[in-house]
């Protein structure tokens, strides 16, 4: 489990309003990077990681509907509508779109604070069955426990960590630097080589060592 921040992107011409909501969520440890413009918007989102995406229909230039679109013909991430307009069609027509919830505006910050609690655990279940379905791993992070081809790994808490954040980026390369940063239990002063102890400590568990692929220079990558 990761202790950095969620990254929202808040797509919002009304600057006071966006001032207000932003000011909200920071208590709950989101980050939230504001743009009002929406063609900007859609750039950042091609350059930057995100969590979420808070978006207004009524936008300068693009009609919010285009904005949804356009986001979710490249990417799968959560879209809360946040909009004045009542029209139902509208809606509809969000969530047809791909947007994952429908908040009208005005509504109080609490409100929305829960439904992105809401968006991102259903996100992270679907994105979870998802690996589990294609995965020969499976990781349950209640009990903390993972297994391959059905049979139980014995991992440390560390180890445990280390293995579920490959399993969640599965096929894709992860650095040194992202698995001290992303694993509580491993102490943000190790050093690379104390992960590549660790990792190998998990080759020998699995049994197959070529399972985690060593990406020279830079990390390792799970393979599928």
């Amino acid at each position: 489990m990761s202790d950095k921040k969620q990254k929202i992107l808040m797509i919002e011409d009304d600057l006071e309003l966006a001032e207000i909501l932003t000011e909200y969520l920071e208590q709950f440890d989101f980050e939230v990077i504001t743009e009002d413009d929406p063609f900007k918007a859609v750039s950042i989102l091609k350059l930057e990681p995100f969590d979420l995406v808070i978006l207004d229909l009524t936008l300068p230039g693009m009609d919010g509907l285009e904005v949804c679109e356009a986001i979710r013909e490249r990417q799968d991430i959560p879209i809360i509508i946040s909009s004045a307009r009542s029209d139902v069609t509208d809606k509809i027509k969000a969530l047809e779109l791909g947007a994952d919830d429908y908040l009208p505006k005005p509504y109080d910050p609490r409100e929305l604070e829960a439904r992105i609690h809401s968006v991102l655990r259903r996100y992270e279940a679907k994105t979870e069955a998802k690996e589990e379905n294609k995965s020969d791993f499976k990781c349950d992070k209640e009990t903390m426990t993972i297994t391959y081809k059905g049979r139980n790994i014995e991992l440390t808490n560390a180890e445990f960590g280390i293995l579920s954040y490959m399993i969640s980026k599965q096929g894709l390369v992860v650095s040194r630097e992202d698995l001290i940063h992303n694993v509580n239990a491993i102490n943000e002063d190790s050093s690379n080589k104390s992960i590549d102890v660790m990792v190998g400590r998990i080759r020998n568990k699995l049994g197959d060592k070529s399972l985690i692929e060593s990406v020279r220079g830079v990390g390792y990558k799970l393979l599928k």
